[in-house]
């Protein structure tokens, strides 16, 4: 049954629940699991639930440069990712809260993540 994101434990299920459905996607995982070693899945998967808390509870947490991180992967796969793969990111992503939770900080989650992906798109290309 659905519930509120109310806490870090929260956001670490969204965020461990839908890397794992990332990791195993035809259209995505190759990106994510050339990117990311399979060793350092755990640490990245902190450091996105930082990265999570952070903009839904204004939790100051996150240390990182997202869009360095986005151009570098981009530029590992020959400036070929598009917003198609954005478009994939975002449906699986509302995928897994819609499993998950509902409410204020879901649809938040929702409505971050989508200016997320069109700024990093944006900038990945400039």
């Amino acid at each position: 049954m659905p519930k509120e994101i109310e806490n870090r434990s929260d956001v670490s299920l969204l965020v461990r629940s839908f890397y794992a459905k990332i990791r195993k996607n035809d259209f995505l995982g190759p990106i994510f699991n050339t990117a990311i070693p399979e060793n350092n899945w755990e640490a990245h998967l902190e450091k996105l639930t930082d990265f999570w808390e952070t903009n839904l509870f204004g939790i100051p947490k996150f240390k990182g440069n997202p869009m360095q991180a986005h151009r570098n992967v981009d530029a590992a796969n020959d400036h070929n990712i598009d917003m198609a793969h954005f478009g994939h990111w975002i449906q699986l992503w509302f995928e897994t809260i819609d499993e998950h939770f509902i409410g204020e900080v879901a649809d938040k989650a929702k409505r971050a993540s989508r200016k997320m992906a069109t700024g990093l798109f944006m900038g990945m290309k400039s």
